[in-house]
């Protein structure tokens, strides 16, 4: 399947790294999100239903990363993955960059995942 929906940009204060303060003040994450569905129903009825809700998929994917606290960028990535396939079980596979922006000075770290929903 080649159908994506497309979620960039996305900006998620959550307590986030391994360091004693960064257990205590949130930090910023963004992330880019791509969620493997077929497209075509939604394309041809115009409907919601018909389509995965993205919106509900952010907001899954923030409630999870500020719930989880976790401790590595790695972790965060696949909260935000579980998250999304929670949402949909149309959503076959998900693509996930995530960033840390002020992980050290001058430096953005960052990971890239990609998982397929197990059957």
């Amino acid at each position: 399947m080649c159908d994506k929906i497309l979620l960039e940009g996305l900006r998620v204060e959550c307590i986030v790294g391994d360091l004693p303060h960064e257990r205590t003040f949130p930090q910023e994450l963004f992330l880019d999100m791509a969620l493997d569905c077929d497209l075509s129903v939604a394309a041809k009825s115009d409907q919601l239903a018909d389509t995965v809700n993205y919106v509900a998929v952010i907001n899954a994917v923030r409630h999870s990363l500020i719930s989880a606290k976790c401790q590595m960028i790695e972790r965060a990535a696949q909260v935000a993955v579980d998250a999304a396939f929670a949402v949909d079980k149309r959503i076959s596979a998900v693509d996930v960059s995530l960033r840390k922006p002020h992980a050290l000075p001058g430096v953005v770290a960052g990971v890239h995942i990609h998982r397929t929903r197990s059957l």
